[in-house]
């Protein structure tokens, strides 16, 4: 079902999602698809959030065969994966982490862009023993909100990704999180 969701979201954005479409996709009866899901805001967080695992999942892969000076030196390979991901995989050009559905979509009680930055934060933390300060969680949580306007951005000028923009969040976020490392 989550399948059929990300490809009807590639063809018809969110506005032509429907649990009735899903069910007809996803060759199910339309009990099945309220059986898990009472809605298509519903499924559209269940995408959302398997996005945001398989996110994450790929860039612990990365950070654990990847050797990086710093854990800012991570931001070119976070982008990377970001970037590839709009690209390739069903449904993520249109939902992301749900901010075409809802900013609270992920967590009820925080905003997409918090709930990914939040992860973020753990695995630097865990992958290079830093510092869990109020003044990381801040920082990557700007970083998070400056990156998705920026690459956006890259989106809107280009279908697959405007190379200049995107290489511009890049440095954009890799001086940032490099500033702020010097300051702590």
């Amino acid at each position: 079902m989550l399948d059929a969701c990300a490809d009807i979201l590639d063809e018809d954005g969110y506005d032509g999602l429907t649990t009735t479409r899903i069910a007809q996709r996803a060759e199910v009866a339309i009990g099945s698809v309220y059986q898990f899901f009472p809605d298509k805001r519903a499924v559209a967080q269940a995408l959302a959030l398997r996005n945001l695992e398989v996110f994450g999942q790929r860039i612990s892969a990365r950070l654990a065969a990847g050797a990086f000076a710093d854990w800012s030196d991570t931001v070119g390979v976070i982008i990377e994966i970001f970037v590839e991901m709009h690209r390739t995989v069903p449904g993520f050009r249109v939902l992301r982490f749900g901010d075409v559905a809802d900013v609270n979509l992920l967590d009820s009680d925080a905003d997409n862009n918090a709930v990914v930055a939040d992860r973020l934060r753990e695995m630097i933390v865990e992958t290079f023993a830093v510092q869990d300060t109020p003044g990381l969680a801040t920082a990557l949580a700007i970083a998070v909100e400056a990156g998705d306007a920026v690459l956006k951005m890259a989106f809107r000028r280009d279908p697959s990704g405007d190379p200049l923009i995107v290489a511009e969040a890049e440095r954009l976020i890799h001086g940032y999180l490099a500033d702020h490392i010097q300051q702590a």
